[in-house]
């Protein structure tokens, strides 16, 4: 196999990774807001009329949710791009291996 259709191979597989991580990403990022527009408008008690507070319903809310959403977000990103890094030096090892070998190969043989 020859070096060159490797490294298109492996770039395709890089470039495939890091479409689909860009797709979790996305997705993350992109869900949650959808959940945050589907919501109703939350209704004040004098359009309702007088709630005692014992009787409404608490409202569960996290303020800092898009926060979370973005931390988690940037935190893949760099475990991805960590992970890419790794791949590329071990990638560049074997290139490296491989090239020794040959040499080694090739003056064993004179």
């Amino acid at each position: 196999m020859d070096v060159t259709n490797v490294r298109k191979q492996r770039r395709a597989a890089v470039a495939q990774r890091l479409a689909a991580a860009l797709a979790v990403v996305v997705v993350l990022l992109v869900g949650p807001a959808s959940s945050w527009a589907a919501q109703p408008p939350a209704t004040t008690a004098a359009q309702d009329g007088f709630v005692p507070v014992d009787e409404s319903k608490p409202q569960e809310r996290l303020p800092a949710t898009p926060l979370l959403v973005a931390a988690y977000a940037v935190a893949w990103v760099v475990i991805f791009g960590y992970v890419w890094t790794l791949w590329s030096r071990l990638s560049r090892v074997e290139r490296e291996i491989v090239e020794v070998s040959r040499r080694i190969d090739a003056g064993s043989r004179r």
